[in-house]
């Protein structure tokens, strides 16, 4: 069995690792690889291969940086479909959502292509008699990314592309339980012209993660995680002085008016809901129908989660894959339980489906709730998995109250057909990515991407205008010429 290695200095190497872990192929329970627990050290040597690489790649021109990010958005597209395979095998996706993911990191790469006009600053002449002043945008060095299991290929390029047309040095640290899409990106990496040390791949845990925090020569981080390690990995990396941006968990309300086009919102939702089996931290966790349409909703959206497929994201006709792995399987299954014991109606039970062709695999079937309400465990904790939770409300304002109270604020979404309804909702909602009749409210790559409260840590969020405002340091220039 393949144990994978580190790209450091441009060069695949061995980790010094005692240790690894099993990566799985969660449709089948297969072994596909072994990840390296790669150490401090393995981590340090990848960090002074950036650090050597840094002056001769800030003081590329940047549209020079740039043409290498249009060579490797060309590369993606070339490589699309395996990308997408690898994506599935690794992570379950059906083919269909490992395509979405991939083409919405595309579109990172190809928002970076315009840096050279992104990255400008800005001047003023004669700020006083014969004094000039100007901004420029300069990189801040080392920079590196550690991201999660749920999205290996789109996640990865909410922050690569961005940190190295603007002239930093770049090292990623996959989730160790899917490595191998991340592994293939580099490879094509390794074909767009980037001098060694630019961009580094380093696998490994908890130790490579701290070692990111710790070291002194690391000038910024990007984390993708839940919350908890969100709020650690933002802790420890400020505390060494560090520029830090922390994405955590999430816990997504979706409203229904008694005003919505059912036929319509019952679909959107239900994808919301169990689409990458619930694996997503924009997925929809607790519907609010108000008033007299939380019974049509219940039934409609208990009816269209019978009819999902579960299977092998590589067949045709499925439409919902497996969890990451027996573990996060178990996990869920607890979740559901305690929602049983907790007094919440179960509607649809997803824990005993059975997939006949793949009975290695981690499936869950998906699961619906009733009458939960906030103090419930499944009411209040991130899932992350195909559990749906609904809390009928009576009033618009009621579910503004349920949202306010919860400590998560990265998406939510409203589905009405009142326009003033909406608004009122968006200006009021406490997270910072809202859906008007949209499921999943993921910004497109020219916006921010992160939510509010305890679902993120930082100021500067992922890609969009952010990017360039957390990859660079805008220095002030006042002169004077006699």
């Amino acid at each position: 069995m393949e144990t994978l290695t580190n790209f450091i200095g441009g060069r695949w190497l061995a980790s010094r690792a005692s240790e690894s872990l099993d990566v799985h192929n969660p449709a089948t329970g297969e072994v596909i690889a072994k990840t390296p627990l790669s150490t401090g050290e393995d981590l340090d040597a990848a960090v002074q291969a950036a650090k050597k690489a840094f002056p001769g790649w800030r003081d590329t021109p940047v549209v020079v940086r740039s043409r290498a990010m249009f060579r490797f958005r060309q590369l993606l597209e070339d490589h699309f479909e395996e990308l997408a395979a690898t994506v599935t095998r690794e992570h379950g996706k059906t083919l269909e959502e490992s395509r979405g993911s991939v083409r919405r990191g595309i579109e990172c790469v190809e928002v970076a292509c315009g840096t050279p006009s992104l990255m400008m600053g800005y001047g003023l002449e004669n700020i006083a008699s014969g004094i000039d002043c100007n901004v420029i945008r300069q990189p801040l060095g080392v920079c590196a990314a550690i991201v999660p299991f749920n999205f290996p290929a789109m996640v990865p390029l909410w922050f690569l592309p961005f940190a190295v047309a603007t002239g930093n040095t770049f090292i990623v640290k996959p989730s160790e339980q899917v490595p191998l899409t991340q592994r293939l990106m580099v490879q094509l990496l390794e074909q767009c012209g980037l001098p060694p040390g630019v961009v580094s791949l380093v696998n490994g845990g908890r130790s490579v993660v701290e070692a990111i925090c710790d070291h002194p020569d690391i000038r910024a981080v990007s984390f993708v995680g839940s919350t908890a390690v969100a709020r650690a990995v933002y802790q420890r990396g400020t505390n060494a002085g560090k520029r830090v941006q922390a994405l955590g968990g999430a816990k997504n309300f979706i409203v229904v008016m008694p005003d919505a086009d059912l036929d319509r919102t019952i679909e959107i939702i239900t994808e919301s809901f169990f689409g990458c089996a619930g694996e997503r931290c924009l997925a929809g966790s607790v519907l609010l129908p108000v008033g007299p349409v939380h019974a049509e909703a219940r039934e409609r959206l208990a009816a269209a989660a019978r009819a999902l497929r579960v299977g092998d994201g590589t067949q045709d006709g499925v439409g919902m894959g497996p969890v990451i792995s027996a573990g996060h399987r178990q996990r869920v299954v607890g979740y559901i339980e305690k929602g049983i014991a907790e007094g919440a109606k179960l509607v649809l039970d997803g824990r005993a489906h059975p997939v006949a062709d793949r009975p290695k695999g981690f499936f869950l079937g998906p699961t619906l709730f009733d009458d939960v309400t906030p103090a419930m465990t499944i009411g209040r904790e991130e899932i992350f998995g195909p559990v749906a939770s609904i809390t009928p409300v009576k009033t618009l304002e009621d579910a503004i109250t349920v949202m306010h109270a919860h400590p998560n604020a990265n998406a939510t979404s409203i589905f009405t057909s009142s326009g003033k309804a909406a608004r009122e909702y968006a200006r009021l909602a406490t997270a910072s990515m809202v859906g008007v009749n949209i499921g999943v409210a993921a910004p497109m790559a020219q916006f921010p991407f992160g939510g509010a409260k305890d679902s993120f840590f930082g100021d500067l969020k992922a890609h969009g205008r952010d990017a360039y405002e957390f990859y660079t340091d805008k220095k002030v220039v006042i002169s004077r010429w006699f």
